[in-house]
């Protein structure tokens, strides 16, 4: 049995090597991918470009503006007169926020009557709602700082700090820093494993059919399992250098810690493998020729990265999303590898997804075995 299935492991190496413009791209493309969401994608939002049109220009206005600068989240592109030409800036893409001060802000201010309009480019959502969330916050630690500067001046306040009766300590776990990476990379090596195991897969038995060699390898006496091992075999090695190859890289040169145990994390990622692989030979299968196997796993890994977590929080979803996104082994592994990975977990509070995972795994390559059979059959 076992000389058979070599035989056939060999034959989809040599086929697999020989395609080396493929080859490299394969290697090649997740680790572009990675040093490209660790040098051009940041997911925290800062330096919004803002228009300024402050009708007032006193110190309370000038004040104003620079605890909106000096934050951090907004740079000043322009000032303008009024709040058209603030529209105009946005509409045209030159600023994404602008403020609108009114005259006499001064006065207002010490009446307990000021107001500033904050006009947000909402074709953005991401960058909208980082502006306002940044402004309003930004806006309330001011107003209490003026607040706390009419109080000490009235000498109705001795410590500033006693304006504020609730003292919130805020620690974040696992990534205080924020750090983009420490978020992307366990998804990325789950979306990337899901993606090259089912899209190497999807080919593996339509091609043979479109070449004509399914009748050869039907007259030999390898089984309908043993073939199916052997398919599958060159695109779990692939899968698995990959893998070790991005975690290598995020570790090693972007300084993402592994606080898990490394050898059960890789264990998960062979089973997850063999999801995507079922999922992948199950497509292949079913598929009557390349093209619509590609098309085919194409539409079920970007169904399975919109569902599965990676991008969008899986809880904010409706219950029918949530159980179509169950559907793919993507959901699965996600939590795993941001357990293992980020939080560094045990198998013991993960085992609900570890046996969700295995149990997946089970269920679709039995799926695809049996369907694998039939069509051999």
């Amino acid at each position: 049995m076992w000389l058979r299935i070599w035989a056939v492991v060999q034959k989809e190496f040599i086929q697999t090597f020989r395609d080396r413009r493929s080859l490299v791209i394969q290697i090649g493309l997740p680790i572009f991918q990675l040093i490209l969401f660790a040098y051009a994608i940041s997911m925290n939002v800062e330096h919004i470009p803002m228009i300024v049109a402050d009708q007032s220009l006193d110190n309370a206005s000038h004040s104003f503006v620079s605890a909106m600068t000096a934050s951090g989240y907004f740079d000043i592109v322009a000032y303008a007169m009024d709040t058209d030409q603030v529209l105009q800036a946005i509409d045209g893409g030159q600023a994404q926020a602008g403020i609108v001060i009114p005259p006499d802000f001064q006065a207002l201010v010490d009446r307990n009557e000021a107001q500033v309009l904050l006009l947000v480019d909402g074709s953005d959502v991401f960058t909208s709602q980082a502006a306002y969330n940044s402004i309003t916050a930004i806006a309330q630690a001011h107003a209490a700082e003026i607040m706390s500067q009419k109080l000490e001046r009235r000498g109705m306040l001795i410590d500033p700090s006693k304006l504020n009766p609730l003292d919130l300590h805020v620690r974040v776990l696992f990534n205080p820093d924020f750090e983009d990476l420490v978020f992307i990379l366990p998804g990325m090596i789950a979306t990337i494993l899901q993606t090259q195991t089912i899209i190497l897969t999807a080919a593996a038995v339509v091609r043979e059919r479109e070449a004509g060699t399914i009748e050869q390898l039907l007259v030999t006496p390898i089984r309908a399992g043993e073939l199916m091992l052997g398919k599958i075999a060159p695109n779990i090695v692939l899968a698995m250098v990959n893998m070790f190859t991005i975690l290598g890289i995020g570790i090693l040169w972007f300084d993402v810690p592994f606080r898990g145990n490394f050898w059960a994390f890789t264990w998960l990622s062979f089973i997850y493998l063999f999801s995507g692989l079922g999922l992948g030979l199950l497509v292949s299968t079913i598929s009557e020729n390349q093209k619509q196997s590609q098309q085919t796993a194409m539409l079920i890994v970007l169904i399975g990265l919109a569902l599965g977590g990676f991008i969008f929080p899986r809880y904010q979803m409706l219950p029918v999303i949530r159980m179509i996104g169950n559907l793919f082994p993507l959901t699965y592994f996600i939590p795993i590898a941001r357990g293992l990975i980020t939080k560094g977990a045990s198998i013991q509070v993960m085992w609900e997804h570890i046996a969700a995972l295995i149990g997946y795994s089970l269920i679709i390559m039995g799926a695809a075995t049996r369907a694998f059979r039939r069509q051999l059959d």
